[in-house]
């Protein structure tokens, strides 16, 4: 078992948005959280990311309580978390995001060749590579995060909303991306407002409403239950 969350109450101040929640994700899986606006979704991944501490309940990486483990600490046990929107450094260049990223492996070799791996990948991020990041779209915004994950090759990367506001080409190409992050042996934990999609390409999936578990199961359960069809799959 890569992560456990296990009876998660947590919330901001007095306003208690997660009761109770338990997820388990297995190395090597794709695993999604879906449900409505509200149901506490986004928190969860901050909980467990380090940003938001939990009031009640443990969360458990490769069998190490993470209470006392701060965000940085997270990320050197191989956590890395990809927020909804801030997910760049839009006054850097392009090669300076990817830089960064670099610099926290350590081995400037392997660094090095990372990034040209990346910019091989996707010869837009080449020609822009001195451009602020700022200036780009919505989906290159995004492939600029995701590719930070190529490099870093975390355990689990935490993804919040990845295809939220993109055309439906660029959510193809997110989703392609993930899938090999995923055959490359990256644990993707994934927030998605695109359900079909989400459940899709997931091994386990979660449903949250009103901050509790509401129904688990495979990915393709999930796609063919009724209730979810019905609640959130817009069928």
């Amino acid at each position: 078992m890569l992560l456990k969350v296990d009876q998660v109450t947590a919330g901001y101040g007095q306003l208690l948005v997660l009761h109770g929640v338990c997820l388990d994700q297995e190395k090597g899986t794709i695993v999604s959280v879906i449900g409505p606006n509200g149901a506490g979704k986004s928190t969860l991944l901050r909980v467990i990311s380090g940003m938001l501490r939990a009031v009640e309940g443990r969360v458990f990486f490769s069998g190490k309580d993470l209470e006392r483990a701060n965000i940085a600490q997270r990320g050197e046990h191989g956590i890395i978390f990809v927020p909804q929107g801030s997910n760049i450094f839009p006054n850097l260049t392009v090669f300076e995001n990817l830089e960064i990223a670099g610099a926290v492996l350590r081995d400037r070799t392997k660094a090095g060749h990372a990034i040209e791996v990346i910019l091989e990948r996707f010869p837009f991020l080449r020609e822009k590579r001195n451009k602020h990041a700022r200036i780009l779209s919505g989906g290159e915004r995004q492939i600029l995060a995701l590719s930070r994950i190529l490099i870093l090759e975390p355990l689990l990367a935490l993804l919040d909303e990845p295809s939220l506001g993109l055309a439906p080409i660029l959510v193809e190409m997110i989703f392609k991306e993930m899938a090999e992050m995923n055959r490359k042996g990256i644990s993707l934990l994934l927030v998605e407002q695109n359900a079909r999609k989400a459940l899709s390409v997931s091994h386990r999936a979660y449903v949250l409403e009103l901050g509790r578990n509401r129904i688990t199961g495979t990915g393709r359960d999930l796609l063919h239950n009724p209730d979810v069809q019905r609640l959130y799959l817009g069928g």
